[in-house]
């Protein structure tokens, strides 16, 4: 899926998106759009043969539980959503797309009890912010056989390459100028 691409785009304005698309990227992530904008996006980037990753609980007026991932899946046809509700990666799975669990590190507790939840739920992929969180990526692995994606803060190209030599499959970011 995933495999191919070692950066992700956070799309969330219409530059962006004009950016990503000349790009030879193939996945890019949809956020901060408005509801109403998701058809037509969707539909650009498909017709340009991207694959469209929404982040759900980041789209404006699209309740983020598992109603708005069967919204998402059914009527726009995306390729995969990211969320950080067990119940909307759940429906990814029954649905067989993309299912992507973002967590929050901010301590060896929510470490836990992440990973505890990434265990019930057996997401294809869990999106770790900050990217600091790198040194964690080992312990992960031991506990979870969903590929890591790192994201957040990210603000340098050592850093990218850094979570990339330390084991992430991917970063995410939002920084356009770290897309090429």
């Amino acid at each position: 899926m995933l495999d191919q691409q070692s950066i992700i785009p956070a799309i969330s304005n219409h530059q962006d998106l004009k950016r990503f698309l000349a790009l030879p990227l193939v996945y890019g992530i949809l956020m901060n759009f408005q509801l109403a904008q998701l058809p037509d996006l969707v539909n650009t980037m498909k017709q340009a043969g991207k694959k469209v990753l929404i982040h759900s609980e980041l789209i404006r007026g699209l309740s983020s539980d598992e109603y708005g991932a069967i919204y998402l899946i059914q009527a726009l046809g995306v390729d995969g959503i990211i969320s950080s509700k067990p119940k909307v990666i759940e429906i990814c799975r029954k649905r067989k797309v993309i299912g992507i669990f973002r967590f929050f590190l901010k301590d060896s507790i929510s470490l836990a009890q992440s990973i505890d939840l990434a265990r019930k739920v057996d997401p294809d992929y869990i999106e770790v912010l900050p990217a600091y969180g790198v040194a964690l990526i080992p312990e992960l692995n031991k506990h979870l056989t969903a590929k890591v994606l790192l994201g957040g803060l990210i603000q340098s190209r050592m850093q990218i390459d850094d979570c990339l030599r330390q084991g992430a499959m991917a970063v995410t970011t939002s920084n356009a100028a770290f897309w090429g």
